[in-house]
């Protein structure tokens, strides 16, 4: 299970892509249990459901008997049409989908090249190495902030606007960054701006992302897709950003974070459509009032809050060995090269994981997965115990990012566990969440390091991340809807096996 975002700060992206980015009923047969409370009388069932990319606006109130029965003629499709292309195709024959994919290929190049470019800049302005590595860390500080406090911006406003509005200040931010005059303060006060936007971005986008492709398997392989490209940027991000910087200044390169910006804000502005917002809010509530009650809402529901943990605990403990990937290869002798290798182990075990489970997985085996893969997942890790060469290093680490295939049926039971009205604000939370205890998790391994062996730090983290896993998966199992978690499945979702 690598780290859940590859950028630990700058604009928007999924994290957690995430989400990143760690079980719930099926939008065919939601859950009785979490739902309930939220239910509302039946309106007239449809006997058809046009294509996801020709959709009415969904009703931000859809009543879970409905659901049950047949899927309405003003919601999108929850899987591919009979006949038509399935797997990772069909997610792609949406057309606002792959709006939404180019734009998030477009902010991932942009944050990657501006982190690495501002980090240069600040180094250069100030000859710091403490100023430069700040730059860097600050991106995970804000997250908390501003997934909290700002989370019910997700739900309160139409999302297109939501997300439209993001870039557009990310892209404002970034060109104040690229003026000769902006001191080094100015510069770091602008990266926490950047940061403090992305988890509403990122929330509103994910909760977004079931209104274009529904609430089952389509939702469940987009959200998959957009984790791996967020994988992918670890591998080649900063070799774009390292070619840059060779070629430009400092400045240059950030300057080209404000046009994938621009860009962005023009592929979701013209090639999504405009959506009600989720809820009108409570307008004599703040803001800030409005989110932290969501926030409060949603860590109260005991099922929800377990599949929220099950996302941010592996992730607490999984980045260990990337933080301290250079001390360990030091520990053991390796040159540059290896340090390379073991950056990039993770990230390939976790693309090549979620690509099999999407494309090759039915969504019940999926489901099936979700709890032992979740349970395992660390366990590779403690083979740092032995002081491995590089070869067993990198199966283990390896390993360590396939047991990230868990979080692609995770994220099918956490939608599923959300009311309506407040799966922005949660997903927005589940973003701000995760990328905060990736950057606890990065400073205790160093803490750590500090006074205990580095193999010995990454193999304590796989064993203390195994048993507390352990214990939320009993928790997650424990608040299953009767019959389990394994009765969470669509209607004849399992009938077929996907190909991407």
């Amino acid at each position: 299970m690598p780290s859940h975002s590859p950028t630990p700060a700058g604009g928007p992206r999924d994290a957690a892509d995430t989400t990143a980015g760690p079980a719930g009923p099926s939008p065919h047969d939601p859950s009785a249990g979490p739902r309930a409370a939220h239910a509302r009388p039946a309106g007239p069932v449809p006997t058809s459901a046009p294509p996801p990319e020709r959709a009415d606006p969904i009703d931000p109130n859809p009543s879970p008997a409905l659901r049950v029965a047949a899927p309405a003629a003003d919601t999108p499709s929850d899987g591919p049409a009979p006949g038509g292309p399935r797997g990772y195709r069909a997610v792609f024959a949406v057309r606002e989908f792959r709006a939404v994919f180019a734009a998030h290929l477009l902010s991932l190049l942009g944050v990657v090249v501006s982190e690495l470019a501002l980090t240069v800049l600040v180094y250069d302005l100030t000859g710091s190495p403490l100023l430069s590595a700040l730059t860097f860390a600050l991106g995970f500080l804000p997250y908390l902030v501003g997934g909290t406090l700002f989370a019910g911006v997700a739900d309160r406003y139409p999302a297109r606007r939501v997300l439209v509005t993001c870039d557009l200040i990310c892209a404002g931010c970034v060109a104040v960054m690229v003026l000769p005059g902006t001191p080094v303060g100015g510069l770091l006060a602008l990266r926490c701006l950047v940061a403090s936007v992305s988890p509403v971005f990122t929330g509103t986008r994910m909760a977004a992302l079931t209104d274009i492709l529904g609430e089952g398997d389509l939702y469940v392989l987009g959200r998959s897709l957009l984790r791996i490209v967020s994988q992918s940027a670890l591998l080649t991000g900063f070799g774009v950003g390292g070619v840059l910087l060779a070629a430009l200044s400092a400045r240059g390169a950030i300057t080209i974070t404000v046009g994938t910006f621009l860009c962005s804000a023009v592929l979701l502005r013209f090639g999504t459509r405009d959506r009600p917002a989720r809820t009108g809010g409570d307008r004599g509530a703040t803001l800030l009032k409005e989110s932290l009650a969501g926030a409060r809402i949603v860590l109260a529901d005991r099922r929800i809050r377990a599949l929220m943990l099950l996302f941010w605990v592996p992730a607490l403990f999984v980045v260990a060995p990337e933080a301290l990937a250079a001390p360990y290869a030091d520990e053991i002798g390796l040159g540059p090269a290896a340090l390379g290798l073991l950056m990039c182990a993770m990230p390939v075990g976790h693309i090549a994981a979620e690509l099999y489970a999407g494309a090759v997985l039915t969504p019940r085996m999926r489901s099936r997965i979700v709890l032992p893969v979740a349970a395992a997942g660390l366990l590779p890790l403690a083979l740092y115990g032995f002081r491995p060469g590089l070869p067993l290093t990198l199966a283990a680490l390896a390993l360590a990012g396939v047991g990230a295939a868990y979080i692609i049926g995770l994220d099918q039971w956490f939608v599923d566990a959300l009311p309506e009205e407040l799966r922005g604000r949660a997903m927005t939370l589940l973003t701000a969440g995760l990328m905060t205890v990736q950057g606890i998790g990065m400073a205790l391994a160093g803490l750590a390091a500090e006074f205990v062996p580095v193999h010995l730090v990454v193999a304590g983290a796989g064993a203390i991340g195994t048993v507390c896993t352990l214990l939320l998966v009993r928790e997650v199992g424990a608040t299953a809807p009767a019959g389990g978690p394994l009765t969470e499945v669509r209607d004849g979702a399992d009938q077929h096996v996907t190909s991407g």
